[in-house]
């Protein structure tokens, strides 16, 4: 009886030692379209895993986004870093985040809700005849972070020109720059429609 209950007691915490340390971690949230502050609906997202000391990500799951906005993912915990959560729609600007696996809990599900933004355009036309023209520019208020977006450093040009420079914007957003012509300083701005192109045209 005693050599049995060893046993017992032995498998028993044989069976723990293996489940101790792995669980399911649980995601959820919501998607919105901050342009129209609404639900994204039809876009993708997916969650990827960075393994340990190997810079690798492995893809966990993806999923449409429904009409709700709403996604869910369980997935085991695994000798992770971190985890990557992209976002995709088209003419939407693409969202990455990085979520550390030390701010992620088995005990419930882990809420995060992103947004994203429609994608416009300002397109900056420059306009002079006068060879001997100098312009500096610099933008005061648009799109920052993404791959594409135009520069935040003063930019200077001289003599004739007639060039349009194109800047993605966050749609239904104001894109402006000032800008100091031949001495002349000033301010030119202008609300970028979504999923369009708006132009602002200088002619100094």
């Amino acid at each position: 009886m005693r050599f049995t209950l060893i046993l017992i007691l032995g498998a028993s915490f044989f069976l723990t030692s293996c489940k101790k340390g792995k669980a399911d971690i649980t995601l959820k949230g919501q998607v919105t379209d901050a342009t129209f502050n609404t639900s994204l609906t039809n876009g993708t997202i997916e969650v990827y895993e960075l393994i340990a000391a190997t810079g690798d990500y492995n893809l966990l799951g993806s999923q449409v986004i429904g009409t709700d906005g709403f996604y869910s993912f369980t997935f085991p915990r695994n000798a992770a870093e971190s985890y990557l959560i992209e976002i995709r729609k088209a003419d939407y600007f693409h969202e990455d985040v990085v979520i550390p696996l030390s701010s992620l809990t088995i005990e419930e599900d882990n809420v995060r809700n992103f947004s994203t933004t429609v994608k416009s355009w300002a397109a900056l036309r420059f306009v002079t005849t006068n060879p001997n023209a100098a312009l500096t520019y610099t933008r005061q208020s648009g799109k920052t972070g993404c791959s594409d977006c135009c520069t935040a450093e003063p930019q200077t040009y001289y003599g004739l020109l007639d060039t349009i420079i194109y800047c993605p914007n966050d749609g239904n957003t104001t894109y402006a720059y000032n800008y100091t012509a031949s001495g002349v300083f000033g301010i030119k701005e202008i609300v970028t429609a979504a999923y369009d192109t708006t132009t602002i045209t200088l002619s100094y």
